[in-house]
């Protein structure tokens, strides 16, 4: 099992909710979202507008060109009974992927406490001690 959240994404008028995989292996230089070209059409994202920058970036399968969106997106985890504060975040559009994907700095932002990768639990970090939290389905 992994970890996946249950975000509301918005940009500008748009607010989509949709789960996102907590990926501790993204690491980015600022809070980031990686999306499918399926998530950018939902919030106006793709085609790209004149706000995306073509850029290239390292994974684990080569490089991969990409469409950045910088500081477009304001993102918050929801749950049955809390939510985190908003995170303002850079959208990648990625070709490749089949689902949203939340960076290590983005987690951080969201103040996300991972307690088991395998078992898919986390916190908020201003849970109470003991309080585990399951993967969104």
């Amino acid at each position: 099992m992994a970890v996946r959240l249950r975000l509301r994404i918005r940009v500008r008028d748009r607010i989509i909710e949709d789960i996102a995989l907590l990926n501790s292996g993204f690491e980015a230089p600022t809070p980031q979202l990686l999306i499918p070209i399926s998530t950018a059409r939902a919030l106006g994202l793709w085609p790209p507008t004149e706000d995306a920058r073509e850029v290239t970036v390292d994974t684990a399968g080569g490089p991969l060109k990409v469409w950045l969106y910088a500081r477009v997106a304001k993102v918050k985890v929801i749950t049955e009974d809390a939510e985190s504060r908003d995170a303002e975040v850079d959208i990648i559009v990625s070709p490749l992927a089949d689902e949203p994907l939340i960076s290590d700095l983005l987690a951080d932002e969201l103040e996300i406490a991972v307690e088991s990768f395998g078992k898919g639990l986390w916190r908020f970090r201003n849970d109470p001690p003991g309080k585990l939290r399951h993967s969104a389905e």
